[in-house]
């Protein structure tokens, strides 16, 4: 086969998926304070199964004065990302890089409220990843992190794609969930470019995409993470007298 042809043939990016799964499993060790109580066994939220509105989020830095590639920004970001997020916010991941198939636990507080949810990577290239959240999650929908060249400066960037799960989180949203997202992923980007010594000044682009609620997954609510996890919380002091031996 030629250069040019084989410059032509489609190449298999196969590897980069995650492979269909009927639930969810972590498969690597988590630390013992960490609650893993909305991802085991769940299955992935589809793309069209939430309530609220679809809204698309997106979030750039640019690196300016950093001589860095995207290759280098998303291998540095895949390695160490759960070091960019916001201190009580904590993403269990595997100790390696970020690649497809991983299942990760996330446990962070948002709205005053404790959160016990997960993501998928579904997909992971050399200059992206993309994660799926599951049933319960806050969103159902996907997002993106990624870096490319822009006339010579290396930006990095995060979309979402996603619309509230349930009727609960879609209130949350329109008072201060929104706010709340916004401001992780600043700091996230914000962390990352710090990282590579720019003091970054990242910006928030938001397009309302479809403005319809989805009452016909108003019974989402039973799988919500949220109520799930608040009620996990309070029966914590009935699970640790039942463990607690009784004195001879």
């Amino acid at each position: 086969m030629t250069d040019e042809a084989a410059a032509k043939e489609p190449r298999d990016n196969s590897a980069n998926w995650a492979k269909p799964v009927d639930a969810l499993h972590i498969a690597h060790e988590l630390p013992e304070n960490a609650i893993n109580l909305n991802v085991e066994g769940k299955r992935i939220s589809g793309m069209t199964g939430g309530f609220g509105k679809m809204w698309q989020k997106t979030y750039r830095v640019r690196l300016d004065g950093a001589r860095v590639t995207p290759e280098q920004v998303v291998k540095v970001w895949k390695e160490h990302f759960p070091e960019f997020w916001q201190k009580g916010q904590h993403f269990f991941g595997p100790m390696a890089s970020i690649s497809p198939g991983d299942v990760a636990l996330i446990n962070v507080k948002t709205g005053g409220v404790k959160l016990s949810t997960g993501i998928l990577v579904l997909y992971a290239d050399d200059v992206s990843f993309s994660f799926m959240t599951p049933e319960g999650h806050m969103f159902t929908g996907m997002i993106t992190f990624s870096a490319r060249d822009i006339e010579g400066v290396t930006q990095a960037e995060i979309v979402a794609l996603v619309r509230a799960q349930d009727p609960i989180y879609e209130l949350g949203m329109m008072t201060m969930g929104s706010g709340a997202e916004d401001r992780q992923w600043l700091h996230v980007l914000r962390s990352l470019a710090a990282h590579f010594g720019v003091e970054g000044q990242p910006t928030v682009e938001k397009v309302c995409v479809d403005r319809k609620r989805q009452w016909k997954h108003f019974g989402n609510l039973r799988r919500s993470a949220a109520i799930r996890t608040v009620l996990y919380s309070a029966t914590g002091p009935f699970r640790r007298k039942k463990k607690t031996p009784a004195r001879a």
